[in-house]
Formats: structure tokens, sequence, C-alpha cells
């Protein structure tokens, strides 16, 4: 395990430095758009405008990293998303800052499927559960720090899109000297989409659903927070909260999905997430701890619907196929990402900040009935390993499953 963790060392402190530059810039970017008074609609578009750009990342990486390799791809995203970040401080208006929230979200994408194919490769089957375990810790710890770092200078100031520049800049240093073996290099680019639908509709519908609920979560939450009335301090435990109980069930989750089936646990955290949403509504304007219940309470639940779906895809793929399956599901959250912003800060201007979440609840309910539905029409596939995955996050990396270690099957769900 030491010998694995020193081979992908450099890596991690890259990851480390880049999430935390990440995790500052997207809860950065709400609360600056409000200060500069850039309407409720606006910042949700900016968030859809970084899960387009997110959409052309996941499509677009495989091709560069073909044609160049996995360092000079990282280096080359991580020069552009700090020239993207420092130019928000430059051109404040909405068209220039949904333009650079898609440059953003392209070079995002890039850089965490970078991160993720370099550890895969390094990790050997035994041992990648373990190290997908510390990627996790310093990917929750990065993270978090990075919503702290919120707390150290006005946002309507440029300090803190400096640091978030310097972080990112700083992430190209440790692995571009790094003497580790680079991933192999990419053979196959294509995504096969309606091949994805027909080997689980299931978990197609859990990625989309995961998109339009916690794409909003991320790109609009610390609006709803501050007008509430919240200092920034408050904004930044809600966020670091929401964060860190998604992680803390990952495991327990996972565990429990091995036991009971996928589709059962997908259709439990939805209920939940129902419940987590219909208190965030009816509670969080009530007080700051109720509030931040809730968001403890969304993070737990939500949080593992990505995980949980990407496992159910894979437990019904054949092993040629993970690649297909992993940017496949990268692309329909992206879709769903793009969508969901653009919705629910409209139904937050036509009723209240806290009515986010009865649109994130009406989104898991629809998921409920769905997997009800698909539980009726197939027998469960027999389920692998399952490997923790964090869900997608315009301020976050996504952790996928690990096909290599699950159960690969033809059967259709």
């Amino acid at each position: 395990m030491r010998a694995v963790l020193s081979s992908i060392g450099a890596l991690l402190i890259s990851a480390a430095i880049l999430l935390a530059g990440g995790g500052l810039l997207s809860t950065l970017i709400a609360i600056r758009a409000e200060a500069e008074g850039f309407p409720l609609v606006a910042i949700g578009l900016l968030t859809s405008a970084y899960f387009a750009g997110f959409i052309g990342g996941c499509i677009g990486t495989p091709y560069l990293v073909k044609r160049v390799g996995h360092v000079r791809v990282f280096a080359a995203l991580s020069a552009l998303t700090a020239a993207a970040t420092l130019t928000h401080v430059l051109l404040i208006n909405v068209p220039t800052w949904l333009i650079l929230r898609v440059i953003t979200g392209f070079s995002f994408a890039g850089l965490y499927m970078l991160i993720e194919s370099w550890i895969n490769e390094q990790a050997p089957n035994e041992k990648r559960g373990q190290v997908l375990a510390v990627y996790r810790m310093v990917d929750l710890g990065a993270v978090t720090a990075g919503q702290f770092m919120l707390t150290l200078a006005d946002p309507k100031d440029f300090v803190l899109f400096s640091i978030v520049a310097i972080c990112i800049s700083m992430a190209i240093f440790p692995i571009s000297v790094s003497t580790s073996k680079a991933p192999v290099a990419v053979s196959q680019t294509s995504l096969n989409l309606k091949k994805l639908i027909k080997t689980s509709p299931l978990a197609v519908a859990g990625c989309f659903a995961v998109g339009l609920s916690n794409g909003s979560f991320w790109g609009v939450a610390p609006v709803f927070v501050k007008q509430l009335g919240h200092p920034i301090i408050v904004v930044s435990t809600f966020m670091s909260l929401a964060i860190a109980a998604g992680a803390f069930l990952q495991w327990p989750v996972g565990v429990l999905s091995d036991k009971f089936g996928r589709r059962i646990m997908i259709i439990v955290m939805s209920v939940l997430s129902v419940g987590a949403g219909v208190f965030l509504w009816q509670y969080a304007p009530k007080s700051q701890m109720m509030l931040l219940l809730g968001g403890a309470l969304y993070g737990a639940f939500a949080m593992q619907l990505f995980g949980l779906s990407a496992a159910l895809a894979n437990d019904y793929a054949e092993p040629h196929e993970f690649v297909a399956i992993s940017g496949g599901l990268f692309l329909i959250y992206g879709i769903g990402s793009v969508v969901g912003p653009s919705i629910a800060p409209v139904i937050m201007s036509l009723y209240t900040a806290s009515a986010m979440f009865a649109f994130t609840a009406a989104v898991h309910a629809g998921l409920v009935v769905y997997a009800l539905y698909r539980t009726s029409q197939r027998k469960p596939a027999e389920g692998g390993d399952y490997v923790n995955v964090a869900r997608p996050r315009s301020m976050m990396l996504i952790l996928r499953t690990d096909p290599r270690n699950l159960l690969k099957r033809k059967k259709k769900l």
C-alpha cells in the first residue's frame, strides 16, 4: 500500500491543491454574482454554462489526451482555468462570465478525468478500494478547506479570485515534476449513449436526476443561504456540512447496496432525499440550526445517488465497456446539470428562496416512481463489489465506480 501511495503522491498533492481552488471558485462565483446584482436567473445560468462546458470536456478530453498525453493536457487545462478565473474580475458582466464558466467547466471536466484515470491506472485491483478511500479523504479535506477560504477576504475584491488562480497554477507543479508513470494512452474516444440507455435505463435516469437536483444545489445553494440573511461563514459551513455528510455515508450505503441491491438503495436514498428537500423547503428559513441540519441531511442522502447509479450500470456492463459507461454517465449528468440550474432560480424568483428544495424533492420523487417501475420489469443483477463514488459537482470532482472491480454482466435492467 505504501508503494502505491508513493507512486501517486505527487498526483494527490496536485489534486488537493486543484480541488481547494475549485471548491472556492464555484461558491465564490455565486456569491460575487449576487453582490454584483446579477439576476437570480442569470446566476443559475452561470451554473448551466459550467456544465455545458463540462459536457464538452467529457467528450473532448479523450481526444486531447490521445493527441499529446496526460501531463501536457493537465498543464494546458490548468493554465486555461487559471486565466479564466482571473478574467472574472477584469470583465464583470453576465455574457462574459457565461463564456468563462463554459471554459472552466470544460477544463475541470478534463482535469478530473485525468486525475481519476491516473489513480486507477496506478492502483492494483486488490488495493484499489483503499487507494480511492485515501483519494476521497484528500477530496473532502481540500474542498472543505476551499469553502472556508471564502472567509479570507471580501468576495467583492480580487483577492479570492487570485487565490483560486494561484492554487490552480500551483497544481501543475507536483504532477509535472513527478517521475510516476503516466496512464496508458487513450485508444477509444467514442461514447454510445444509446447502448448505455439499453444497458441500464434506471442508471441513466438516476444520473440525469442527480444533475437536475445536485447541479442546482451546487450552483444556487450559496445564494439561497445568503438570501436567508446569513453571513459568509454560514454559507461555508452549510456547503461543507453537505460535503462531509455525503462522504460519510458513501461506504455504508455501498455495503448495503451489495447486500440488498442497487435499485433498492436508489429507492431508499431517493425517498430520504425527498424528505431532506421538504425539510429544507419548510424549515430552513426558520433558524440557522434548521438550515445546517437540512444541509447535512441533503448531503447525506442525495449525494449517494450518482454512485449507486454508476454501480448499477457497471453491474450490467462488459469489461471492455467501462470507458464508454463512465463517459456516458458524465455526459448524462452534465445534461441534467445544464437544465436544473436554469429551472431552480425561476422557482426561487416566483416563490421563495427555499422553494428550490421543493424542486429537488419533486425530482427525487420522480426518480422513486421510475425506480419502482423498473424494479417490476426486471430481476436485479447479482451486484459486484461497490466502489464509493462522490456526486459530480460544479465545485468538486466526480469520483466514479471502477468497473474493473465490479461484476460484469450482459443482462439489461
